[in-house]
């Protein structure tokens, strides 16, 4: 007997600090001043130009976003810092991106009735991994107490999504039963806030999602209709740190080695890209666009968002159709849609249909069309 795979449950690990839009650009305003006074003789005599500051309005024309949460906020607000600072652990405690992504999934397993005795695997599926081994997946296996396997995958913004596309097909093929999709998210860590074009994106938190076989699934789940994959390549969004780069630290704080991105170019390509892909997938699954009750985009862009959803339904879509948590999480790469699903979904009721649509570096696209089953 085929198995077929559901949404079982959500969990949603929030940080308890909040920095703020106001915090934010008082923080970085500071450092420009600083910056430029130190250089006041070079940007005289025209050698290099004077830092620009940030602004409250500047950021949320940008980009909707007016606050975010971190797990570090002191470091990132200091003028000599502005980057997130961690006691070191020994190798016998847990790290931190394991320990709230064990956060995240124990609430998950607790919405869905679940023990970690049930589940076969986990799947840590995130942008940014603390280190290349072992495998993050496996610590939050371990932590958990988990009698199966567990793998890291990082696709960028997408990796929730395709981390559920890769869920969903171990429970097709009969490997396992009940999956565990995890993305910690401590994206504080790789974004540069001393960039203005950028200082204002990302915040940290942890989100997962079980993928079970229907037939030991809760009777409140979702049952999944279909996936959809895609990747591009592109270099207008970018990270060129490593651990092969380790080995020269005088290059550690250049500029390329943290978040990088062409944000217009990303905005004229991927909008498209993106939905085009929602409506060629709603196609195959004989689902018309129109009776898509909602959906759960990425939290990337307010203005992204608007005009994929529009393109997607033909209409500017009501915060009813597209709800946002962009303005309160900022950018949380793979984990925005997963926070929008789980705060946004109870509302809906048995035959309701939804997309969870992630899009970000690479380029990469992944869709999750789902229908509410009770």
């Amino acid at each position: 007997m085929t198995q077929r795979p559901v949404i079982s449950s959500t969990g949603l690990f929030t940080p308890g600090e909040t920095i703020t839009n106001e915090e934010l650009v008082a923080s970085f305003n500071t450092y420009v001043e600083q910056e430029n006074a130190r250089n006041a003789a070079a940007i005289a005599a025209g050698e290099i130009e004077a830092l620009q500051p940030s602004s409250v309005e500047f950021i949320e024309k940008a980009s909707g976003i007016k606050a975010r949460h971190v797990v570090a906020k002191q470091p990132v607000l200091d003028p000599a810092i502005m980057a997130p600072r961690f006691a070191e652990r020994g190798n016998d405690e847990i790290s931190i991106l394991a320990e709230i992504g064990v956060k995240a999934a124990r609430q998950a397993l607790e919405r869905a009735g679940r023990d970690a005795s049930d589940v076969d695997a986990v799947l840590c599926a995130a942008s940014n991994m603390q280190r290349p081994y072992p495998a993050m997946a496996i610590e939050i296996q371990q932590a958990l107490g988990i009698d199966g396997f567990g793998f890291d995958m990082n696709v960028a913004c997408s990796s929730a999504t395709f981390g559920i596309q890769t869920a969903a097909d171990y429970i097709r093929a009969g490997n396992a039963k009940s999956v565990l999709v995890v993305s910690p998210e401590i994206t504080s860590g790789h974004l540069n806030w001393r960039d203005r074009d950028s200082h204002f994106i990302f915040g940290d938190v942890a989100t997962a999602v079980l993928v079970e076989d229907a037939a030991i699934a809760p009777a409140e789940h979702w049952d999944i209709l279909g996936t959809k994959l895609k990747t591009v390549f592109s270099n207008n969004i970018r990270n060129n740190f490593g651990y092969l780069n380790r080995a020269h630290p005088e290059t550690a704080d250049a500029a390329d080695k943290l978040f990088i991105q062409e944000g217009r170019k990303v905005f004229k390509e991927v909008v498209p890209m993106v939905a085009q892909m929602i409506v060629e997938e709603a196609e195959r699954l004989s689902i018309a666009p129109n009776t898509i009750r909602r959906m759960w985009l990425h939290q990337a862009n307010a203005g992204m968002n608007r005009l994929i959803a529009q393109k997607v339904l033909g209409h500017e879509a009501s915060e009813d159709e597209s709800p946002t948590v962009l303005d309160t999480y900022g950018n949380t790469s793979s984990a925005g849609s997963i926070i929008a699903f789980h705060l946004h979904s109870q509302d809906l009721v048995e035959g309701d249909t939804g997309l969870i649509c992630s899009f970000g570096a690479g380029y990469s696209a992944g869709t999750v069309f789902i229908r509410r089953a009770a």
